[in-house]
């Protein structure tokens, strides 16, 4: 992943999450809008379009039919590099919306992929909250 763009993701990420804390609508909404023109700027740029970008926009949009829609372009991203990390998580955020939204059949999918790409990363508080996430499909 591009350092360059991770850093700047990174940045914005604890921007929106600052102007939310400070419940900031418009800074919020500059620091939204900044993030989502480097994820469509970087859409077809091989080197530069990564995941994390499309999964960080998901996760500060509002609307869930929207994140959804960037989680599934994160996923498929994740995916096609074959970066596990990514598609767990974005697995695990999308199975969350759709749990929430009474679409448990979609839901139980996946999380069975987060479940499946996590069990392979390191991230054990991950692992611990997809399995919490599939114990609710019992």
């Amino acid at each position: 992943m591009n350092t360059k763009l991770y850093k700047k993701v990174h940045t914005l990420a604890i921007e929106l999450l600052k102007a939310a804390d400070e419940e900031n609508d418009q800074r919020f909404e500059q620091f939204y809008a900044e993030l989502k023109a480097i994820c469509y700027d970087n859409e077809a740029d091989e080197i530069m379009n990564h995941p994390v970008q499309w999964e960080t926009l998901g996760d500060f949009t509002e609307d869930g039919e929207e994140a959804l829609a960037f989680y599934q372009k994160a996923l498929d991203y994740a995916q096609a590099i074959d970066a596990k990390d990514y598609a767990a998580s974005t697995s695990y955020a999308m199975a969350s919306i759709l749990q929430e939204a009474g679409d448990n059949e979609r839901a139980l999918e996946l999380a069975k992929l987060a479940h499946n790409m996590a069990s392979e990363g390191p991230d054990a508080e991950l692992r611990k909250e997809i399995k919490a996430l599939l114990n609710k499909f019992k």
